[in-house]
């Protein structure tokens, strides 16, 4: 027998409807709103994805159909019946692993629907060696809960339990994750928590998953502090621990945190992060928490018990606006803000620029200060690119479009010899050319003519004529995103990948670059000439970020130096000092 459950608390009758049969549900009276039935297994042909298979779906009330709202699997898309999953029916591979720690490690962050042409969770897992001898310890995809239509950024998901379709379903996820278990490679899952996509959202219809009381930039805002809300955070927490349990994966980031709207005295955030850990303990598995949040509070990783929210790791957006701004001399929107030597010095030794300093961005103060002493660095998840720095742009252009090679290799060198845990987004290693857009493919002719419209015109507000602005729905945008892979072959994309592959590998070859402690850096620059140079326990990274050749002292004790790895030939060390030809960097020893 199969057991079938359900929480409509405001139901009055529920039927399990399995197509050909309707079954009247018993309501559960020791758990307020849950109603429950059993069907015979014999019924449930859930192995195939062939017509034979029987489907179920939920009546409320005598309403019309709808999908399970912790369906593991919608074969036929999010409008239609869910299919019993049987995770524990795969044949894992991965019984010794155990997971890895974030500390010391490199993320990669992809996704699925455009790493590989054919956008498929076995066509990505036919690239990893790639990633493995790029120097790659963790793969984050990108969000892959079930969403409407074919492709998307998968943050509009809808069915939170199930894996999109097209991408290769459960089973998919499962095998791509046994691929990475037996290549050493971990994965995480973006998650998101804080808002649904609007079509094929038929929570509210079975209880109060959302909230008038609060809003979000998506809608509704997710119901965390309201009645009812114990069986929504319920919904959440086991959703988290289904995919790291089940589906063995190796942590979540979670999806702007800060938009979750919880007002109790135990956030959600912190009794998420107890519940994994508890997991992580029960298994025997490191398992990841990290957050995305704009808030700029350290509280958010800081660890339960002094105080914090217990969360593993957070992204650090401060370093990405100031590594960006510095190289590109872009200055419009939030990097009003950053740009100066200054502003990447701070950042390398205290991850927050904006440390309860006033932001013009935001017209006011923002963010508090990291307790160096108490954080270490490898809490914060820093990058040069991501997802959402390069597709938030108008046209999608990933940074190699406005850099020199020359910048390119500056700003890798920055990013994977500093203190804090690094990630690439794919593609970067080999600075493709391709963009990354902002694409979609709603059916519904008026929803996609509000994503259409509501992109040009947001852009509208900054100068772009909305002709330049690309069709989020037009197959072109989605097609234009995919990875060209042949690009490895050609100059100069090879010797961007060897210098990302070199940079990887000195990082663990040399445990100064990974080591986490604040007070493992200093950092000295020229304003004027814009130069920055980052020591690290007897190391020196030297970059010239300037058009001019530059001369930069060595602040050491050490009698002579040596160079370690070099972006430019020219590059010459002297006893204190070296001599950096323009948009150049170095890795120095002494």
């Amino acid at each position: 027998m199969t057991r079938f459950e359900v929480w409509a608390p405001a139901a009055a009758r529920v039927e399990l409807d399995l197509g050909d049969q309707l079954l009247r549900m018993n309501q559960d009276t020791n758990a307020g709103g849950w109603w429950w039935a059993e069907a015979d297994d014999a019924a449930l042909d859930d192995t195939t994805l062939d017509d034979t298979a029987i489907d179920y779906t939920f009546r409320i009330d005598g309403g019309p159909p709808r999908p399970d709202p912790r369906s593991r699997r919608q074969p036929h898309g999010v409008h239609g019946p869910s299919r019993v999953d049987r995770p524990d029916a795969f044949p894992w591979q991965d019984e010794s692993w155990r997971g890895r720690p974030l500390r010391g490690s490199v993320i990669y962050e992809l996704h699925i629907g455009t790493f590989t042409p054919e956008g498929t969770f076995d066509a990505a897992a036919n690239r990893l060696d790639h990633l493995t001898e790029l120097g790659i310890d963790f793969v984050e995809l990108m969000p892959v809960a079930a969403f409407n239509g074919e492709h998307g950024w998968g943050y509009d998901g809808v069915d939170l339990w199930a894996v999109h379709e097209p991408y290769g379903g459960p089973d998919g996820l499962r095998r791509f994750v046994d691929a990475c278990h037996a290549r050493g490679l971990g994965v995480l899952l973006d998650v998101v928590y804080n808002h649904l996509g609007p079509s094929g959202n038929y929570l509210a219809e079975f209880g109060p998953y959302f909230t008038d009381t609060h809003v979000t930039p998506w809608g509704p805002a997710v119901n965390l502090d309201g009645p009812g809300s114990d069986e929504v955070r319920a919904f959440l927490v086991q959703n988290a621990l289904y995919w790291l349990r089940d589906n063995h994966l190796d942590g979540l980031r979670l999806d702007a945190v800060h938009a979750l709207a919880d007002t109790r005295a135990l956030h959600l955030l912190e009794e998420l992060s107890a519940a994994v850990d508890e997991l992580a303990s029960a298994t025997g598995r490191r398992l990841h928490l990290i957050a995305e949040t704009d808030r700029n509070d350290p509280r958010t990783v800081t660890p339960r018990q002094l105080g914090g929210k217990g969360v593993h790791a957070q992204w650090c957006d401060d370093v990405h606006h100031a590594l960006h701004s510095a190289l590109t001399g872009e200055r419009q929107g939030y990097y009003c803000d950053f740009g100066s030597t200054s502003a990447l010095a701070k950042v390398l030794t205290s991850a927050f620029f904006h440390n309860g300093t006033y932001s013009a961005f935001r017209g006011r103060r923002h963010g508090r200060p990291v307790d160096t002493a108490a954080l270490d660095a490898d809490r914060f998840i820093v990058s040069l690119q991501t997802h959402d720095q390069v597709g938030n742009r108008a046209d999608g252009d990933r940074i190699g479009a406005a850099l020199s090679e020359g910048l390119m290799r500056v700003g890798a060198a920055l990013l994977l010899t500093a203190p804090f845990t690094p990630q690439l987004f794919m593609g970067e290693e080999w600075g493709a050319g391709t963009p990354w857009q902002f694409f979609s493919d709603h059916p519904e002719p008026e929803l996609a003519a509000a994503i259409r419209n509501g992109r040009r015109a947001e852009f509208g507000r900054h100068g772009w004529p909305p002709e330049s602005v690309p069709d989020p729905q037009d197959p072109k945008t989605f097609a234009r995103s995919i990875l060209d892979w042949t690009e490895l072959t050609r100059e100069p994309h090879q010797d961007l990948l060897a210098w990302y592959r070199s940079l990887i590998a000195l990082r663990r070859e040399r445990p100064e670059l990974s080591d986490p402690r604040f007070a493992s850096i200093d950092v000295y620059f020229d304003e004027e000439e814009r130069w920055i140079l980052v020591g690290r326990s007897g190391l020196h990274v030297a970059a010239n970020l300037s058009g001019e050749a530059r001369k930069v002292r060595l602040e050491s004790d050490a009698t002579s130096s040596s160079i370690l790895l070099a972006s430019d030939p020219r590059i010459e060390s002297a006893d204190d000092h070296v001599r950096l030809p323009p948009e150049s960097v170095a890795v120095i020893s002494g």
